[in-house]
């Protein structure tokens, strides 16, 4: 009897675990929806003005302020598309697991970023070699000055 109990504690902690996370990234969710659509909405009103530019340097501003709403909107959407994962993960029993080691991530990285789908190593690694394949493409780029 003391064993079903214990059977049932844990999977009413799991449960109500479920309920904390998925009330979390839904309200993330809610919560990026609302920025998204608003900067749209935004971009959408100031395109529909009519901008008096008065010289060439106002335009470049105005090109480059509207380049930056757009990489807003941009990263906002992808950081919804995580959230979405996230919930789907959730529903499926592997949110929380790596997906390189299959390690379970640190709670405190998922409640710093609730859609990590890398354990902090796994990161620390992926980001390293990402940074070498930078480096490396720098190195072999043709410098400015050169014929090649």
């Amino acid at each position: 009897m003391a064993t079903t109990t214990k059977v049932a504690k844990a999977a009413a902690g799991r449960s109500n675990r479920y309920n904390e996370l998925r009330k979390m990234l839904e309200d993330r969710r809610r919560e990026l929806m609302t920025e998204v659509q608003g900067k749209i909405r935004d971009v959408r009103a100031e395109g529909g003005k009519d901008r008096e530019v008065l010289d060439q340097g106002e335009s470049s501003e105005v090109d480059i302020q509207d380049d930056i709403e757009f990489a807003l909107i941009q990263m906002k959407a992808e950081t919804l598309e995580k959230v979405d994962d996230a919930i789907r993960h959730l529903d499926d029993g592997t949110y929380g697991r790596c997906i390189d080691c299959g390690e379970v991530i640190a709670s405190s990285r998922l409640s710093a970023m609730p859609f990590a789908v890398r354990c902090r190593d796994c990161e620390e690694t992926r980001e390293g070699e990402q940074n070498w394949v930078r480096v490396r493409w720098r190195r072999e780029l043709p410098h400015p000055g050169s014929r090649y």
